[in-house]
């Protein structure tokens, strides 16, 4: 292969583990653009052999296998928030013949440190581009020049300000097909960048003896706030069946396993995210708590590190969204995956917002399902495992 060779395809990229879907695609315009508005960068790292870069946010490899196979780079380092991007990225490179080209990393100084050149794509969230500016500005490269780019419908001035906090140059480029990239360089001294806040924190009074603590970092959900569905979910919960250990199921950022924790002292708690932002606050908000010595907190693929019919009690709040895209797909995957864990007799306590009519699923998926509960926004079913 030549040192830069335009011809990687990206219609060949896949996004399983993730739902597959004709209206749904492993790449955007946003992908392509963030490339070739790195280019020159790029292909100086690539005849240079060092330098290779840090890709952070990449969907499903769009970036990190592009930028691999383009211009023959090798020791890229990738963070990818949702482990079923890890595994997407995994299954790409396999299949394409790039696997070795790139290593995971947490978001940690580790993943940054010494980097030169970012390909970042542009998080939806305000803190977690603040966490992700802060971390680039701290231990990057005086010289780093980052590229953030995405839809221009999901990107706003908010989030030129977010960076000028950290960086003394960010510059907009021209817009192709509703995506914009920035370029980002100059990090700013350490004694001129803002007091960190993260982990973000909250406390919540939910009707338990003692207010409920939350912890997030800057990419969980929602943030250290309690989820409208979360807070209307939680009383009912007194009436779940008994069980030696609660699953908490898409923990976010762990209000659903600390206050099981707290409502049961005498139950374990299982909590399982496939994001690693969110794996990382439920065990600050669950130490906040003081319960962390009573929970297991696992960042996996559904509950894919749980064997069948092994647990009597499963709770979700399940997302209705898979990344920028409304889709009740991935609700669908959770409750049949809870299916197969829970025994027979066993429960799982949903709450969703009561325009996606989800019952009829959970009856086919799982088995028969009552209303514990609705308002006008959300509606908490109970459904019993057959």
């Amino acid at each position: 292969m030549t040192a830069f060779d335009a011809s990687f395809d990206f219609d060949l990229l896949g996004r399983a583990p993730d739902v597959e879907a004709e209206n749904l695609q492993a790449f955007d315009t946003a992908d392509k653009l963030l490339l070739d508005t790195a280019a020159g960068d790029l292909e100086a790292a690539a005849a240079s052999g060092s330098g290779a870069p840090v890709v952070i946010g990449d969907s499903y490899g769009a970036l990190t296998l592009g930028a691999a196979a383009r211009y023959s780079l090798s020791g890229i380092r990738v963070h990818q928030d949702p482990f079923s991007g890890e595994l997407a990225l995994d299954r790409n490179a396999a299949r394409l013949g790039l696997a070795g080209r790139y290593t995971h990393s947490g978001l940690t100084p580790e993943l940054v440190g010494g980097a030169r050149v970012v390909l970042l794509r542009l998080p939806r969230s305000l803190d977690a581009l603040e966490e992700i500016a802060q971390l680039l500005a701290i231990h990057a490269a005086p010289d780093v020049r980052i590229y953030a780019g995405g839809r221009i419908k999901h990107m706003t001035t908010a989030m030129n300000d977010v960076l000028r906090r950290y960086f003394g140059s960010v510059t907009a480029g021209l817009a192709r097909q509703k995506s914009r990239v920035l370029t980002v360089s100059g990090p700013l001294p350490a004694d001129a960048l803002p007091a960190s806040r993260f982990p973000l924190a909250a406390a919540y009074d939910v009707g338990l003896p003692v207010p409920l603590q939350l912890r997030a970092r800057g990419a969980a959900f929602g943030g250290a706030s309690l989820d409208p569905g979360t807070r209307f979910l939680l009383p009912f919960l007194v009436q779940a069946r008994g069980a030696a250990e609660a699953v908490d199921l898409g923990c976010g950022n762990g209000a659903i396993a600390a206050y099981l924790a707290l409502l049961r002292p005498d139950t374990g708690i299982l909590a399982s995210d496939q994001s690693e932002a969110a794996v990382a606050s439920t065990r600050l908000t669950l130490a906040a708590n003081g319960v962390a010595g009573r929970a297991v907190v696992q960042r996996a693929d559904a509950l894919s590190w749980l064997p069948d019919h092994s647990r009597d009690l499963v709770v979700l709040n399940p997302p209705f969204h898979i990344g920028a895209s409304v889709h009740t797909g991935i609700a669908h995957k959770l409750f049949a995956d809870a299916a197969r864990v829970l025994r027979s007799g066993g429960e799982l306590w949903t709450v969703w917002n009561s325009h996606l009519v989800y019952r009829p699923a959970l009856n086919r998926l799982v088995g028969p399902t009552r209303q514990a509960g609705r308002d006008p926004r959300f509606t908490v079913t109970v459904s019993t495992r057959r």
